[in-house]
């Protein structure tokens, strides 16, 4: 698919929809949100997001661009029938120019408003399609012209769907972890969903933030940032999709701790102002429970680093020392008083890293001084 140079007030709003997956649990918020973007982004007059259930009707349907009016007037919610079913049962984009003149369309109650020139994408997580995304009626400039979404719109778009399958996966691993009454699983998912989905998310963040401020100068390099957006995208739903089967960050088994480290923060590094660096030495594989627990700790302690310390360099090490590797994480930041935790607001970070450290035999260490930076170390038995 080919398209032009992507609009500064696009990638804002898409910088807007991430921020807000990232500050919010609750799935109606992050889905309003969604929506709310989506509309903006397209220039459309209506856009709406439906989550289906398994009879027939949808379970939650957000709208924008209707007044709680109107939203009561038109009544109960939607069937699962004509575009949105196509949408939901095919798994296929649906871009019309009229959708009053598709054959699958079934009408509308009196009080729906009108719709005509017409957009929609499933939000899919792998093969489940989780809802359908739509937006209606192009705004156009000029009264006398036609307007209609473009391969761009349907572009875009599609980046917005793919947050909205994570927004939806990470709200059923939340309802998920409310529901555990094992103290220990109640444990491990709010690791994962502190340590694993915060960061991925404050990426993807960064990373939008980063192509928007390359638009103006350099065109071609905001549309690569935009696709490393839609990677982080995919890698943060397989992170939440593993955190609910009880499995290892997917990147771990494919590409070992060492790739995996310096791919993340070599996307931190771009996405940031901070300089971020990672150096290996001499390190042998690890068993995977320990793998897993350097990864967790140091996205953590990264964290912790870019969006807490103010630090201008960040540098990241994982070295054999003896029998044994360690972790070290450096920044050159604000520091803080490792006493006074609960009031820095780092409790639950510090607290996630020491478990892991311990969980796998392992120890950890934090020296801090105010003014003078933090250097973080996990160091485990083996490598």
């Amino acid at each position: 698919m080919t398209t032009g140079p992507v609009p500064q007030s696009g990638l804002a709003a898409v910088s807007a929809a991430l921020l807000a997956m990232s500050r919010h649990l609750e799935v109606r918020e992050v889905l309003q949100k969604i929506v709310t973007s989506a509309r903006e982004l397209l220039d459309a007059e209506y856009a709406a997001l439906g989550v289906p259930d398994d009879h027939g009707g949808f379970a939650q349907f957000v709208v924008d661009g209707v007044t709680d009016e109107q939203w009561k007037a038109i009544g109960p919610l939607p069937r699962q029938h004509g575009i949105l079913a196509a949408m939901l049962q095919e798994a296929t984009p649906q871009r019309l120019g009229d959708v009053r003149k598709d054959p699958r369309f079934e009408g509308w109650p009196s009080a729906h408003p009108e719709l005509s020139d017409f957009i929609g994408l499933p939000v899919a997580d792998g093969d489940e399609v989780l809802a359908a995304l739509f937006l209606a009626n192009k705004k156009c400039p000029h009264p006398e012209g036609s307007c209609g979404f473009t391969e761009q719109d349907e572009a875009l778009l599609g980046i917005l769907a793919q947050h909205a399958a994570i927004a939806l996966t990470n709200a059923r691993l939340y309802e998920r972890s409310r529901e555990l009454t094992i103290a220990g699983e109640r444990a491990r998912l709010a690791h994962e969903l502190h340590d694993a989905v915060a960061q991925k998310l404050f990426s993807l963040r960064l990373t939008a933030q980063a192509a928007a401020a390359l638009i103006d100068r350099d065109p071609v390099r905001a549309k690569g940032e935009l696709q490393q957006v839609a990677g982080l995208a995919a890698e943060a739903a397989d992170e939440l999709r593993a955190a609910v089967v009880e499995l290892r960050p997917a990147a771990l088994d494919e590409d070992g701790l060492v790739a995996t480290l310096r791919t993340q923060i070599q996307v931190l590094d771009r996405a940031h102002t901070a300089r971020v660096t990672f150096a290996a030495r001499h390190v042998r594989a690890l068993p995977a429970a320990q793998e897993e627990a350097v990864l967790r700790v140091a996205q953590e302690a990264l964290h912790n680093a870019l969006r807490h310390s103010g630090a201008a360099n960040v540098d990241v090490s994982l070295t054999r020392s003896g029998p044994g590797t360690v972790l070290r994480v450096a920044d050159d930041g604000q520091g803080f008083d490792p006493s006074a935790v609960r009031r820095a607001g780092r409790h639950l970070g510090l607290v996630s890293m020491r478990d892991r450290a311990s969980g796998v035999g392992g120890s950890l260490t934090v020296e801090s001084v105010s003014g003078e930076g933090t250097v973080i170390e996990m160091e485990v038995p083996g490598g």
